[in-house]
């Protein structure tokens, strides 16, 4: 099997007013579509998606180092509100409007805390880390992810000292332990498995996990989010084989959001987002702003 990834066309860092940096990484036409990646756990900006089709939707895909990992500023402390806070200015400072949003595995709440905060102009979770710590969870959680949530909930001090004690190498092994065969042959092919594998150790290059710890941390408690106020166009994505990011591959999730449409493709697990890119961003381009207006960046029916 073969999935394309690519090197990013464009990579930087930009200064936010308060003086910190957010690393961002870029493919495609600079005066595409601009389409905001919230990238997976421990996952720097440089692991994108979408080789060999953004060009031809003329997508601008952006992707985010949230504060703490690869070339962002730390940012201790920080919220889901915070983070929508740093996109809002990112975008104005990176000419992006309104994006439509990418949240892929555990960038899934911090695009919705983009979505709610009124930054996204359209949404699509794939392979989205649910809400686990939502009470209708409970009695489908494994014992030991039962405990972390609730250490969570309890004690986020606590649980985010524990969660630092990873690094690239244990979310690598965590990673190829808990995906199905499907999954595996895209995770070890050669050029995925070298840009995944890049991806994770900048994702820690700050030399601490403090970064993925505050992030593990706030995904896995309550989400202080008004899901229902999430009124922008919205996918929801889950692979038919992918056990590990929610319990119900995202029913309860597209219920607590109005109008979402849920997605289940066969034959793939957590990897859907490299497998399926191409419809993930048609359908997403459909409910963005300036592909509807036809811009020169809509996809073709």
């Amino acid at each position: 099997m073969t999935v394309l990834v690519s090197d990013p066309v464009r990579l930087g860092e930009t200064r936010l007013p308060d003086g910190r940096l957010l690393g961002w990484a870029e493919w495609g036409p600079p005066d595409g579509v601009p389409v905001l990646l919230c990238p997976g756990a421990a996952t720097s900006r440089r692991l994108g998606f979408g080789a060999g089709v953004v060009d031809g939707l003329g997508v601008r895909l952006v992707s985010v180092d949230r504060p703490g990992l690869g070339a962002s500023t730390p940012a201790p402390g920080r919220t889901f509100a915070d983070f929508a806070s740093d996109v809002r200015r990112l975008c104005a400072l990176r000419d992006l409007g309104r994006p439509a949003v990418v949240g892929n595995s555990q960038g899934a709440p911090f695009a919705l805390a983009c979505a709610e905060a009124g930054v996204a102009s359209a949404l699509a979770l794939v392979s989205a880390a649910d809400e686990v710590a939502a009470p209708e969870f409970a009695a489908a959680l494994p014992a030991e992810l039962r405990a972390l949530t609730e250490r969570a909930v309890r004690d986020p001090s606590g649980a985010e000292e524990f969660f630092a004690g990873f690094d690239a190498d244990a979310m690598w092994d965590m990673v190829m332990g808990g995906s199905p065969a499907c999954d595996l042959a895209v995770y070890r092919e050669d050029g995925f498995s070298a840009a995944y594998r890049r991806a994770l150790a900048e994702g820690f290059a700050q030399g601490a996990a403090a970064g993925y710890a505050r992030d593990t941390t706030l995904a896995m408690g309550r989400w202080p989010f008004a899901l229902d106020r999430v009124t922008v166009p919205a996918d929801i994505w889950y692979g038919e084989q992918d056990t590990s990011h929610s319990p119900d591959n995202g029913v309860l999730l597209a219920a607590r959001i109005r109008g979402s449409r849920r997605r289940v493709v066969p034959g793939v697990g957590g990897a859907v987002l490299w497998t399926h890119a191409e419809p993930i961003l048609t359908s997403l381009l459909a409910g963005h702003p300036l592909a509807c207006a036809g811009s020169r960046s809509r996809p073709q029916a």
